[in-house]
């Protein structure tokens, strides 16, 4: 695995020595940390060691997140976070969470690991480069000193003369040679150490990832609830509405049907009328729960008809292998439909686009606009909800949203086609 994308290459070398010797120095920092638990901790009993003991555990996971991060780089990976998270109220209740967390003590452990083994990976780098520059200046310097001077062994040669000075200065390139060959995969080392001790364990992933399912399936649930009751409060204020007044004007033409033709002929028009809006009220529903564009024409054509009806230009590309899994067409083109509807209100673009493509088993789509930018994923614009749509289906939004702009609303969805593909690749809307 490369190293930071760039440890082939001598600038990348020097990259890595720079991090190397910035974790050296920082090793004793890691020492000075567990001194600070250690004796914080015997202070337990007296109570004030417990907001300090909170206190050097919360530094220690800093001092930990910050290596996770430096390895991270190194390994061209991500190196998740392992602790749980603390929501209690009070010290000694969330004491007592930190101190079942078994990532706490692994980063007890871990300590005088980085101290020791640690800094021998990351010094050794710096002790070869410094014996190769050394071996190559000695040609240079033995002219300068004294008639008959003896330097001992420096290295595999013992120097007392010029030729033998030379000599050295072979040596010196081939200890180059060594750093650079050594330093990329001391760098991994030390990396994979530090992801062997920090990172979480099999058995953290899996309740991690219990707690993200728990968390995920309640939003679902709630998000259901929430649009059958739209649906409920849609159907009862609209289409049943229109359906009770329709009955009454039905009744009273039966009433003025002998009496008054003409006022039953109006009562039937107005019938009339309230059908034909009862209809596209029940229509209006029906596309909210699961557009007929999008059973029609795939996920493809029912984002270009989206696009089609935007007050915005939108550019639209597409690059799909064929239909998708049915939920996955119906919470992609609702999660597009609703980021495109936040550009409307309120990005003040006079453009958008929005790109779709599906890669690796994931469907990735984007949706941007020139507009002002400062969009917040937390705010009331929507994105939330979109979060909540993907995050049943395992999917992710990440939201790239500068003062001035561009906005960047982008979003995947873990899937696999399941049909050839049948539409246009690609094209503008």
């Amino acid at each position: 695995m490369a190293v930071s994308g760039s440890g082939g290459r001598p600038a990348g070398r020097v990259r890595l020595l720079g991090r190397a010797l910035a974790l050296a120095l920082l090793s004793p920092v890691g020492l000075a940390l567990l001194v600070l638990v250690a004796v914080t901790a015997v202070l337990v009993p007296l109570w004030v060691g417990v907001p300090l003991l909170l206190l050097a555990l919360a530094l220690l996971r800093r001092f930990a997140n910050l290596h996770r991060s430096w390895a991270g780089r190194t390994l061209g990976v991500e190196i998740p976070s392992p602790y749980r998270p603390a929501r209690e109220r009070g010290w000694f209740a969330r004491l007592k969470v930190v101190a079942r967390d078994p990532a706490s003590w692994r980063d007890l452990a871990w300590l005088p690991l980085d101290a020791t083994v640690g800094t021998l990976l990351r010094l050794l780098p710096l002790a070869l480069l410094l014996a190769g520059l050394a071996g190559l200046a000695v040609p240079a310097i033995w002219p300068l000193l004294p008639a008959g001077t003896d330097l001992g062994y420096l290295g595999l040669v013992r120097v007392t003369d010029q030729p033998s000075a030379n000599l050295v200065a072979l040596e010196g390139v081939l200890v180059l040679l060594l750093w650079g060959w050594a330093t990329p995969r001391l760098a991994r080392t030390d990396a994979h150490l530090a992801r062997l001790l920090l990172g979480p364990t099999e058995r953290a992933r899996l309740a991690s990832r219990v707690a993200e399912l728990t968390e995920t399936r309640a939003e679902t649930v709630d998000t259901q609830a929430a649009e059958l009751r739209r649906i409920e409060r849609d159907l009862h204020d609209g289409v049943q509405a229109r359906l009770v007044a329709l009955g009454m004007s039905l009744g009273m033409a039966d009433e003025a049907v002998g009496a008054d033709p003409d006022a039953a002929r109006e009562l039937l028009a107005e019938a009339r009328q309230a059908t034909s809006q009862a209809l596209a009220e029940l229509r209006d529903v029906v596309r909210g729960i699961h557009p007929p564009v999008l059973a029609d024409r795939g996920l493809d054509g029912a984002v270009r008809a989206l696009a089609l009806a935007s007050p915005l230009p939108t550019d639209v590309q597409v690059d799909l292998p064929g239909r998708l899994p049915a939920p996955v067409e119906s919470a992609a083109y609702f999660a597009v439909a609703e980021a495109l509807t936040n550009v409307i209100k309120h990005s003040q673009a006079s453009r958008c686009w929005v790109r779709l493509r599906h890669a690796a088993g994931r469907l990735v789509m984007e949706v941007g606009d020139d507009g002002k930018g400062g969009a917040e994923p937390a705010g009331g614009s929507g994105l939330p909800g979109i979060r909540r749509r993907l995050a049943a289906f395992d999917g992710t939004l990440v939201v790239t949203s500068p003062p001035g702009g561009p906005t960047v609303v982008s979003m995947e969805l873990p899937c696999e086609s399941s049909s050839p593909k049948t539409s246009p690749s690609s094209g503008t809307g």
